[in-house]
């Protein structure tokens, strides 16, 4: 077994497996290499109860602080690597020694798109996706304050939400023709457009920003066609790239995410990675997956540190996502991309329905609306590539569970 096994990244993955080498008895050292200033913490709240002002930092943290002196687990915080040594077994760090390793996880995590437009550079424009991003925009958020967010997806719509709870103008301008559009179908995004329009949210669909306006601090968004919207402060959230530069550049196959197999190998046979870096295989859907999930990273890391403690594992499971927008959960099994019918479980006047998308008469995915039990429900029936009848599943009278008995 290693000696000493250094984990790239002090993310939800990168704790996730240092958690996990030390509950399979990995006796070895362990050193976490992060370049934010936090222990390892959890992203998702940043844009629901941190941006609201109802989480602290210190309940963000995977582990408290004294964990990691309990399970003899090296933490180097803010620091920098600039590359891996794949023949001396090496990090090159930023102002510091190498650091040595037996074995290396790579948990680098992903970065935000940054918006290529005139004035992205103003101050007062933010993104969201760190501690410090959320700590700088919440002196923004006062009753009355302009707020324009640039993208319609979880991280754009959790943030309005927040906003308008709060008080705040809030308009969403987005270049799709609907919210959410990469990841729910039609019936979902008509849903949560029509929640935040009643909410008073102002959506701006099919528009594209031109540019940003003001001399120091952004003052104005122009839009498609040289329309400007008044914005005392714009929150940015167009996606996430993922950082594959430093696995690329020592070699390591990369195709849209560190290449790993069904363990979190790379190909390098000392190289693990794992999170939403990383492209893996999935034997559910037949093709190669990279995920931006918490589900992803805590199971990923979880296949990786028991491969490394000599526990044969394989990951391959149903990929599962939330959104909380308002008094709304979004709870999404599976993924919709090609689906061929779409079956609506419930009324959305409700507000408790579920949308399943069938392929040829297979459950392939499920967006549950504050319908936890059809959720639940749905992950081992998408697994087992269950045949249902369309029929049958509008039936919201009857559980999943039943209906596939009977199938």
């Amino acid at each position: 077994m290693s000696k000493k096994i250094v984990i790239a990244g002090a993310g939800h993955a990168a704790g996730q497996v240092a958690a996990t080498l030390r509950q399979q008895k990995f006796e070895g050292q362990i050193l976490l290499v992060g370049d934010e200033p936090y222990l390892p913490y959890q992203r998702p709240p940043l844009s629901k109860g941190f941006l609201a002002g109802k989480t602290s930092a210190e309940r963000l943290h995977l582990k408290a602080e004294n964990f990691y002196d309990d399970h003899q687990i090296e933490v180097k915080l803010q620091t920098k690597i600039t590359a891996i040594d794949r023949d001396k077994k090496a990090l090159k760090i930023e102002d510091g020694d190498d650091i040595a390793y037996d074995k290396l996880v790579l948990a680098l995590g992903s970065r935000v798109k940054e918006l290529p437009v005139e004035g992205a550079k103003l101050k007062r424009v933010y993104y969201l996706r760190s501690i410090e991003d959320v700590e700088r925009i919440r002196p923004e958020m006062d009753v009355g304050r302009r707020l324009v967010i640039i993208g319609a997806g979880y991280i754009g719509l959790e943030a309005a939400a927040v906003a308008r709870s709060l008080g705040l103008d809030v308009t969403v301008i987005e270049m799709a023709d609907r919210v959410m559009s990469r990841v729910v179908s039609p019936e979902i995004s008509d849903f949560y457009q029509i929640e935040h329009t009643s909410k008073g949210v102002k959506l701006r669909l099919s528009t594209s920003v031109a540019a940003l306006r003001g001399k120091k601090r952004v003052k104005r968004v122009e839009i498609t066609g040289g329309e400007e919207i008044r914005a005392d402060f714009v929150i940015v959230a167009v996606g996430i790239l993922p950082n594959t530069e430093l696995a690329e550049q020592a070699g390591l196959e990369v195709r849209d995410g560190i290449i790993v197999d069904d363990q979190c190998l790379t190909s390098d046979k000392d190289i693990f990675a794992v999170g939403d870096c990383t492209s893996h295989p999935n034997d559910i859907y037949g093709r190669r997956l990279r995920l931006e999930s918490v589900h992803n990273a805590v199971e990923q890391a979880k296949t990786a540190a028991n491969n490394l403690c000599g526990i044969e594992t394989h990951y391959s499971q149903v990929p599962w996502f939330w959104s909380d927008q308002y008094d709304l959960k979004l709870q999404i099994a599976g993924l919709s991309e090609g689906y061929d019918d779409v079956v609506i479980r419930g009324n959305p006047a409700d507000k408790s329905f579920a949308c399943l998308y069938l392929k040829d008469n297979r459950l392939i995915a499920v967006d549950a609306v504050n319908a936890p039990k059809d959720f639940v429900q749905s992950k081992p029936l998408i697994a087992g590539h269950a045949v249902l009848s369309a029929d049958k599943l509008a039936d919201s009278a009857t559980s999943l569970k039943d209906i596939a008995a009977k199938a």
